[in-house]
């Protein structure tokens, strides 16, 4: 090999080729390397300098910028609210109601009309749970109202055609179902994670959204944890939508003071060919049976393993049903509890609202109305868990059916700081003179300033003495004599606190 010029140094040979350099080549460094040091340190001498003379007018370009963000932000509101269908939502205490809410994103992004929903919660119906189809849009409508309640506290304008909201104090969400592989956490050890940190954080003034709980373990182990995360959830009064797929939660949940049942309506063809969503939420639990196989089969699923899918759910299903029956009769009575614990809540709401005159009257013989059937309806079922025919006794059915006899009532003011009101009913019939003397306690439905009447069925004796400010008392037969509920408020509001026998 020839030797390399005598000009070239700094020779470096690497098998098929040779580094080297010249003196003129290292010279030309140099002076880059001078040149980008000088500039470096006149550029920072500039930025020192410019430092210095914004120093005293930084308080004010704070300002600034604080001024340009709300602009900003107040800018993007008031196009929120005049290029859409947006409205301004209220905000009280304890309530939180949405009248065809709307997902303020999948709206903009979708191609087809957003189907819009209604939402309706206070302390009687504070954990909703909501069942439904997979695609139906469970996880959307809890979604939607998370971010719609953002929307309604930070000063804008929400999609809906009425809203109202509670000051909240905290929002928790667990939704996703990603594990993570760098923290070595499985999906289920994820979710157990957040829900840990929601349990020991959660205050009553707190909204959280749960969805499909407990799906990254076993069937067993996830419905117990999921039921045993949705007790403690109920016991912190804080809002919760809790979506599941997990049917006996929902069953079980359903009687439990606190609790309101929810589905996501789907209809499924006879032979399973088509499914049709209408993403509309619904009250009750989901009715409709192997949607999991009727999804499976519109994508094509092989015909033989969606028959023996079919086969096996079918036979698990059997063996359910002998296990537990339909229904108990504990499920029953905890139903005519919630049906007492909803009804004082409404009067409660009436009590504190500002319906006056005939809208007050009709509501009232609506509310009554409602929950004479409701009751009537769950005497049957006990009757019918009981070994009888189902149907009410005569003597229920000589008192219920009094429905024509007027209901006369008048509204009274008491002085008193606390309030007590009862409806009282004991396994025992009450005497002659148990009767006057509950009587007398007991103030009938009318205005103060008027004698009318108002007609409809006679639904409870419940009583209501010494309310701060107003007063309520339903007077009329009883649909069922075998239950009692007190409760008592002070003048600073109504306790919660409510016994039942």
């Amino acid at each position: 090999m020839r030797a390399a010029p005598d000009i070239f140094i700094n020779v470096y040979r690497k098998k098929n080729r040779i580094e080297c350099q010249t003196l003129d080549l290292v010279k030309l460094n140099q002076k880059i390397a001078d040149a980008h040091a000088e500039v470096i340190t006149l550029s920072d001498k500039a930025i020192l300098d410019l430092i210095e003379s914004v120093l005293p007018q930084v308080s004010v370009l704070f300002k600034i910028s604080e001024a340009t963000a709300m602009l900003d932000m107040l800018t993007a509101f008031a196009q929120l609210a005049t290029m859409n269908e947006y409205i301004r939502p209220e905000l009280k205490i304890d309530v939180l109601a949405i009248k065809s809410g709307r997902h303020p994103i999948r709206e903009k992004i979708h191609n087809k009309k957003f189907v819009p929903n209604d939402a309706y919660a206070t302390h009687q119906t504070r954990f909703q749970i909501i069942t439904g189809c997979n695609m139906s849009g469970k996880s959307t409508y809890i979604r939607s109202l998370a971010l719609v309640s953002i929307m309604a506290q930070i000063g804008s304008f929400v999609p809906a055609e009425y809203a109202s909201f509670p000051i909240f104090h905290q929002l928790f969400a667990r939704v996703s179902t990603a594990d993570d592989m760098e923290a070595n956490v499985s999906t289920f050890a994820a979710e157990m994670r957040e829900m840990a940190f929601i349990l020991h954080n959660l205050e009553p003034r707190g909204l959280v959204i749960i969805d499909e709980l407990g799906r990254g373990t076993s069937t067993t182990d996830g419905l117990a944890i999921a039921l045993a995360i949705a007790e403690a959830l109920v016991q912190s009064n804080a809002l919760v939508w809790f979506v599941t797929h997990f049917q006996d939660l929902a069953v079980i949940m359903a009687e439990r003071p606190g609790v309101a049942s929810l589905h996501l309506a789907a209809d499924i063809a006879p032979d399973a060919s088509k499914m049709t969503m209408h993403y509309k939420i619904t009250e009750g639990p989901n009715q409709t049976q192997f949607y999991g196989l009727a999804l499976a089969n519109l994508v094509e699923f092989p015909p033989n393993v969606l028959d023996k899918a079919q086969t096996v759910s079918e036979g698990l299903g059997r063996i359910s049903l002998r296990r537990h029956g339909d229904q108990t009769k504990a499920r029953a009575i905890a139903r005519k509890r919630k049906l007492l614990l909803s009804l004082r809540e409404q009067l409660i709401q009436a009590r504190d609202g500002n319906m006056q005159g005939e809208a007050l009257r009709g509501w009232l013989e609506r509310l009554q109305d409602e929950f004479a059937l409701q009751m009537a309806a769950a005497n049957e079922d006990i009757a019918g868990l009981d070994g009888g025919s189902g149907t009410a006794s005569e003597e229920e059915t000589g008192e219920a059916a009094n429905y024509a006899e007027p209901i006369h009532g008048d509204w009274a003011t008491e002085a008193d700081g606390s309030d007590t009101h009862e409806y009282v009913d004991e396994d025992e019939p009450m005497d002659s003179e148990e009767v006057n003397e509950h009587n007398s306690k007991t103030h009938l439905l009318h205005e103060t300033e008027s004698d009318s009447e108002i007609t409809g069925p006679p639904t409870a004796f419940l009583s209501t003495t010494e309310w701060p400010t107003t007063e309520f008392s339903f007077r009329g037969s009883l649909a069922d004599p075998n239950l009692v509920i007190r409760s008592h408020s002070n003048a600073g509001g109504v306790d919660d606190d409510l016994e039942t026998e």
